[in-house]
């Protein structure tokens, strides 16, 4: 065997499925991590706009969204910072520990359910997830050469475990959330978390020099010389855009939050949205002009490539902010206007069969993973190993309850989480497809480009909710509750993931590929700052949904989703050309 194959140790040159086992150990921390965050999730608005009977805490719709608009976005702004903390300061794998010791102390403090502590646990979280997730992915992309056919479908095997552990955590957090308490749902989420921070660091040699702190690796300047890249230091102009950037960020979020006093103050009279829309401009406009102004101080190959970077994350914001409805708009939509309730033993029997597939198979097959890792570096790294499996017993532990409790009861109704993990399952099971699909294209002239997969993606994400636009469209004007067939919510998910594989995979992918290797951190947290727009912005459109079918309707809502994926779906088609030719060879 080639000893340089993969980058890292002598151990991470085995490999499992022609991938080095490195990748499978990111794989499992990346598992348990975004388990914690989707359980969260999935039951974080159901949580707050459940009654205090219930163990709620009474909120309406528009202010839980509203929170969950903030939240979601925020996790997705921080990894800007926390990019820029590991490239500079402390490495790769000591902020991915120190993220998840964070979260896991966050997930904890939601689990006391009471106020003061949900707003800490919330706080844990945000600031955990900004150190934990833009590191995860470079560490990815340093196990490969730089020209490695292998990349694209590492990083499909990685969205596989990131989408394991959300179905996972949908599925029992869920469970445990709307059938034995809210509280019981958040502190899962914490001890998986906790989990996954204990198999990677007892795990981290496997990965040799790869993600060390930069006392213990190449400094930038060192990265820049040995790939022929050139330093652009920050200037003083420089960072008194960003700091002003960052301040009108500020600004912008109070603004949006007091509009509406404000409006009604001056007794205006025109729709919130009208007032609303342009508070945003003054951040945006300096934002955009901050990174032109950046961009042009690079050599043209690396501004052409970190341009298109900047397009790509442009466009994807409106693939997530129509994608994350899903722990929001679509999870009222599964509660109040869904039909989830199977009275007869026919409905009951096939839920039953399903749920217990959907559990199972998943399971079987990561199990089948551990046992491929297990067989490889238990010898040298039996703690990883002991804590991955002692997670493992707990979970089939719990599923097998869930499913005897679903066998023992004549009639069911099905948790309005449960949608949620749809998604994810659909990931599992079409995942492997899409890595030997990406892998045999790479080797074809016929293989998509860039611009050209990340607009498929758009168009499959449009259908979806185009599914949804007909399944509501029986719904009456103003209705807060309904029962339509739950086959619309079933093929928007569907939809939504293919067009996700599209995407996001190869987003990540082509951020690594694009990237100056001494800014790969840092890049990967402007990517995920556009998540953080996308989310802001969905969540904060998923806040009218009630005022948005009183005027008009439900199914006029999720259209505004269908024309925005279509929309940006044929602008990027109109870009192919000139975005691959910008790509300067990369594909």
């Amino acid at each position: 065997m080639n000893a340089t194959k993969f980058g890292g140790s002598t151990t991470n040159q085995q490999t499992i499925l022609g991938h080095p086992v490195g990748l499978y150990v990111i794989f499992f921390t990346e598992m348990w991590e975004r388990f914690s965050y989707y359980g969260m999730r999935a039951i974080l608005v159901l949580y707050l706009i459940s009654s205090v009977e219930e163990g709620g805490f009474g909120w309406d719709r528009a202010d839980a969204l509203v929170l969950y608009a903030f939240y979601t976005g925020l996790v997705y702004l921080t990894p800007l910072i926390g990019g820029y903390i590991a490239d500079t300061y402390i490495g790769f794998r000591n902020a991915v520990v120190l993220g998840a010791l964070v979260m896991t102390l966050g997930h904890a403090s939601l689990a006391f359910e009471m106020i003061p502590t949900f707003y800490l646990g919330i706080a844990l979280l945000i600031l955990g997830n900004g150190l934990f997730k833009p590191n995860m992915t470079p560490i990815v992309g340093q196990m490969y050469p730089d020209a490695s056919p292998l990349k694209d479908s590492a990083y499909t095997i990685f969205y596989m475990g990131v989408n394991s552990g959300a179905f996972l955590g949908i599925v029992l957090c869920g469970w445990l959330g709307e059938t034995q308490g809210w509280g019981y749902g958040f502190g899962a989420a914490g001890i998986f978390m906790l989990f996954g921070l204990l198999q990677f660091r007892f795990a981290e040699k496997i990965f040799g020099k790869i993600g060390e702190k930069p006392q213990g690796r190449e400094s930038q300047k060192d990265i820049a010389k040995k790939y022929g890249e050139t330093v652009v230091p920050f200037s003083p102009t420089d960072r008194n855009l960003f700091v002003s950037s960052l301040s009108l960020l500020g600004a912008t979020i109070v603004g949006w939050l007091y509009a509406d006093d404000f409006a009604s103050f001056l007794n205006i009279g025109m729709p919130s949205e009208l007032y609303k829309i342009p508070i945003l401009l003054p951040f945006v406009g300096a934002l955009v002009y901050f990174i032109v102004q950046r961009l042009r101080k690079y050599p043209k190959v690396e501004r052409d490539r970190l341009t298109v970077i900047s397009i790509f994350a442009f466009f994807v914001i409106f693939f997530w902010l129509a994608f994350e409805q899903a722990g929001g708009t679509m999870t009222i939509f599964a509660q109040d206007y869904t039909e989830r309730s199977l009275s007869t033993p026919t409905e009951a029997n096939a839920f039953r069969i399903v749920s217990l597939a959907l559990t199972f198979i998943p399971m079987l097959i990561l199990s089948w993973v551990l046992g491929g890792l297990a067989l490889k570096i238990a010898k040298d790294y039996p703690l990883t190993i002991f804590f991955t499996s002692l997670s493992f017993l707990i979970i089939w532990g719990i599923i097998i309850k869930i499913n005897m409790g679903n066998f023992s009861q004549e009639t069911l109704e099905v948790p309005a989480s449960w949608f949620g993990s749809l998604n994810a399952f659909f990931i599992i099971s079409l995942a492997p497809f899409f890595s030997k699909m990406w892998e045999k294209l790479n080797k074809s002239p016929k293989n998509p480009s860039g611009p050209l997969k990340l607009a498929l993606g758009l168009f499959l994400l449009g259908i979806g909710f185009g599914a949804l636009v007909i399944g509501s469209s029986s719904i009456p004007q103003g209705a807060e509750t309904a029962a339509v067939s739950m086959v619309w919510l079933v093929l928007a998910y569907f939809f939504h993931t293919v067009g996700e594989l599209f995407l996001s995979p190869v987003g990540l992918s082509f951020v690594n590929k694009l990237s100056p290797k001494r800014l790969i951190a840092l890049m990967f947290g402007v990517w995920y700052l556009a998540n953080f727009v996308a989310n802001f912005t969905g969540g904060m459109i998923g806040s009218y949904i009630d005022a948005i079918s009183e005027t008009s309707s439900l199914s006029g809502f999720f259209t505004i989703f269908v024309v925005s994926s279509f929309a940006a779906g044929g602008l990027l088609l109109l870009l192919n050309k000139p975005l691959t030719r910008m790509m300067h060879g990369v594909n």
